[in-house]
C-alpha cells in the first residue's frame, strides 16, 4: 500500500507541475461541481443519473464523494493516487455512460474528457513532493516541503 501511496522520486519541477495540476484541477473540480451537487443534493436526488442502478440518491451520493472529498483530497496531495482514481472512475462514467462520448454539441462531454484525462496523468504520476502524500508515505522528505516523519 505504501509503494501505491508513495508520491515518487520527481524532479523539484515535475512536482511543482504536479502541485499546481493537483491544485487546478482539484478545487474546480471541488468549486464547480461538487460543492453545488452537495447543496442542491434534495433537489438533484430524485432524477440524478443512475448507471449502476442502485438508485438516483446513491448514485448522486457516490458522486458528491468523488466531487467533493475526493477533489479535496486531490488539491490537498492526500492519498492522491486513490483520489485521482475515484475521480477518473466518475469520469469515464459520465464521458462514456451519460455523455456517449460526444465531443461537441449541446450535451457535450468535452470537459468530462479533459477532467479524465488529468486524472489518469494524477494517478500514474503521484502527487509530488509537494503533497501531504510526502510527508506520510516519503522516504525521509528529502526534496519535498515536508519534514521527516519521526517514528
Amino acid at each position: 500500500m505504501k509503494k501505491l501511496l508513495a508520491p515518487g522520486k520527481d524532479s523539484g519541477l515535475t512536482s511543482f507541475a504536479l502541485l499546481m495540476l493537483r491544485c487546478w484541477l482539484g478545487a474546480t473540480m471541488l468549486l464547480h461541481h461538487g460543492l453545488d451537487k452537495l447543496t442542491h443534493y434534495g433537489d438533484m436526488a430524485q432524477h440524478f443519473f443512475d448507471p449502476l442502478h442502485i438508485g438516483s440518491k446513491a448514485s448522486l451520493a457516490l458522486v458528491v464523494f468523488a466531487e467533493v472529498v475526493c477533489a479535496a483530497f486531490l488539491a490537498l496531495g492526500i492519498a492522491t493516487r486513490l483520489a485521482a482514481l475515484v475521480l477518473a472512475i466518475e469520469m469515464s462514467v459520465a464521458f462514456f455512460l451519460f455523455h456517449h462520448q460526444v465531443m461537441n454539441g449541446p450535451h457535450s462531454g468535452e470537459l468530462a474528457f479533459i477532467y479524465l484525462a488529468g486524472f489518469v496523468t494524477l494517478f500514474l504520476a503521484g502527487g509530488g513532493k509537494f503533497s501531504m502524500d510526502q510527508a506520510v508515505f516519503g522516504k525521509g522528505g528529502k526534496g519535498g516541503s515536508f519534514p521527516a516523519r519521526k517514528d
